[in-house]
């Protein structure tokens, strides 16, 4: 296949049997940095206790690393989209690419938790950018069709593969130091700038001249979320009655209420509200936020259990962690196919059932004699078992169950709560730690149960959209039962 017009000038399109090399290009630049944002969480998390250990900083603390890429992410997606229908896919992108690589350098050099933190949160921020714009220039540049079907499959794998590249890649390089976990994305991401600069088209004109941002829904959404967070991770060091632990609750519910009020009177809010009215896209957001916000957590004091207790190495906790994550990988080309073939439904409920199941394997004395195969690797087999079959058929419910236009919105609400709740599990289960690893593990074990009743619920009501909106290679369909973008 052919590009009509030169890549870099307009929005090309594709004709014929065979790919070229720039259109090739272009796909590798987006589904590479797709990779790029995917491996933040997993390197984030394999290095904590070495990031913990060198500035000597409490889990407590430490653990805004990884919550603080979640906030950045989730709390400015829906302000990203909007972000770029007013400005341009381009140069959003390429905007994002370079202050996500200057993000990362400053990540390898300070010397303190706050700045740290602060390259995390910007980084987030800069995945909110890139994420959703990088699926929006594949649909701009492959038409509808085999060639699109097969662009988004190449760019699903990269961001699945993703995570367990980054348990790999941390393990290895936090051996060294754990600033060259934090700072190798930089010479990539500028790598995958440069070619962007050749290979990204400019947008067509007839973007929206709509001139509202949302910035303070945007700013609300994230301030509520951080303070959130930094009110439930005080509560162990300060007590309930802590009047900077009561302030910070007290300023997340006003934050809170600050956002729905902006939503609710903005002329174009950033989230159409009546979307939370829609049961299959409310019931897979909050599933999908219970399974991937209950993975993190166990991740999380699985790495502080392995690295702190039993005394293993970084490299060898991040290949304890590949069982639970690369069969998502290996599966991810034929995710959709099957989801189409046994219903999201069924699937969700089974992969929501396997989760909890493989947390109670998990030991709740975190015994600094590990057996591996008896102590970690039942947990984490029953977990990839868990995003293998609901991965992909959470977010194909979310977004099948709504109507062709509103497809976008719903993906950004559903992908919005998967990073919101990771946000809030990260901290949650910081704040439980110190009361040992038995509470916090049924913290885990509990939220993971939670997703499971949501998905047993879902089971039992009947959606008309669930069945027909998914094709058998897994993509959506309109009303008419033509193949959604």
């Amino acid at each position: 296949m052919t590009p009509s017009t030169t890549p870099g000038t307009t929005v090309p399109t594709v004709a014929g049997e065979r790919w070229s090399p720039a259109l090739w290009g272009l796909l590798f630049v987006l589904a590479g940095n797709m990779l790029i944002d995917a491996l933040e969480v997993s390197v984030a998390l394999v290095a904590l206790p070495s990031v913990s250990a060198d500035l000597g900083l409490p889990v407590a603390q430490v653990q805004w690393v990884v919550s603080g890429f979640a906030v950045g992410f989730g709390g400015l997606l829906l302000f990203g989209s909007r972000l770029v229908a007013l400005l341009g896919r381009r140069p959003v992108y390429l905007a994002a690419l370079l202050v996500f690589a200057a993000a990362s350098l400053a990540a390898g050099v300070v010397d303190s938790a706050v700045p740290l933190v602060g390259t995390r949160l910007v980084k987030g921020a800069c995945a909110a950018l890139t994420a959703p714009t990088g699926l929006a220039i594949i649909l701009a540049v492959f038409p509808q069709g085999p060639a699109r079907g097969r662009a988004v499959s190449v760019y699903s794998f990269f961001g699945a593969v993703g995570f367990s590249a980054g348990l790999l890649l941390s393990g290895l390089l936090t051996e060294a130091s754990w600033r060259w976990a934090f700072a190798f994305p930089a010479p990539v991401v500028l790598l995958l700038f440069a070619a962007g600069l050749r290979l990204i088209p400019h947008d067509p004109p007839g973007r929206s001249t709509a001139r509202r941002y949302g910035v303070p829904s945007a700013l609300a959404l994230t301030g509520a979320t951080l303070m959130l967070v930094y009110a439930i991770v005080s509560v162990p060091g300060t007590g309930w009655e802590n009047s900077r632990t009561i302030g910070a609750f007290v300023l997340a519910a006003l934050l809170a209420a600050v956002y729905f009020r902006a939503e609710l009177t903005a002329e174009k809010p950033l989230l159409s509200l009546g979307l939370l009215t829609q049961g299959p896209l409310v019931r897979s957001a909050l599933g999908a936020a219970a399974l991937n916000g209950s993975y993190l957590g166990l991740l999380l004091l699985s790495t502080l259990h392995l690295q702190r207790r039993a005394g293993w190495s970084s490299l060898e906790t991040g290949l304890a962690f590949l069982p639970a994550s690369v069969p998502l990988a290996l599966t991810a080309l034929h995710s959709g196919r099957v989801a189409a073939r046994f219903g999201p439904a069924r699937l969700i409920a089974a992969g929501a059932a396997a989760a909890p199941a493989g947390y109670l394997l998990y030991p709740r004395d975190a015994p600094s004699d590990v057996r591996y195969a008896v102590d970690v690797l039942p947990t984490m087999l029953f977990v990839g078992v868990a995003f293998v079959l609901a991965f992909a058929a959470l977010h194909l419910q979310a977004t099948g169950s709504v109507p062709a236009p509103r497809q976008a919105e719903a993906s950004g609400l559903y992908q919005t709560a998967v990073q919101l709740g990771a946000a809030l599990m990260i901290g949650l289960t910081a704040a439980l730690y110190p009361s040992g690893y038995g509470p916090a593990l049924g913290l885990v074990t509990a939220v993971g149960l939670f997703g499971f009743l949501v998905a047993l619920y879902g089971l039992t009501r009947r959606e008309p959209h669930a069945e027909r909106d998914v094709d058998p290679d897994g993509r959506p369909r309109d009303e008419t039962g033509r193949h959604r973008a």
